[in-house]
């Protein structure tokens, strides 16, 4: 049995999963790119870039400026310990996933961003 390198996998097809998660717990589209701007450095014109260009997220990732305060994003998804993960694009991916988690889970906007 393989498995698929989730860094292949299309950040446009992951974008609307976030998006999906965060309107059923009543937040908006709007958190979740704000989030992911913070996270990444991408401007609004630059993720709309990604998204059209269909980037993997190991381009996506290996092209951000990630935030310096992404080392304060702890905790576990997926059962593994965020701030335990070697790799740093795996450790990307999950991070950014922990923060929509966060959002989903109804924690403040100023928490999430770690301000």
């Amino acid at each position: 049995m393989s498995r698929t390198d989730p860094l292949s996998y299309v950040f446009a097809d992951i974008y609307p999963l976030y998006v999906q998660k965060a309107q059923k717990k009543n937040r908006s589209a709007n958190e979740v790119d704000e989030i992911i701007e913070w996270f990444t450095g991408y401007s609004k014109t630059e993720m709309a870039h990604k998204l059209t260009e269909r980037v993997t997220l190991r381009d996506f990732y290996a092209q951000a400026k990630i935030n310096p305060k992404a080392a304060l994003i702890t905790g576990v998804i997926c059962g593994i310990r965020v701030e335990l993960i070697e790799d740093e694009l795996i450790k990307n991916m999950r991070q950014l996933d922990k923060l929509i988690d966060e959002l989903a889970k109804g924690r403040p906007m100023e928490k999430i961003l770690r301000v």
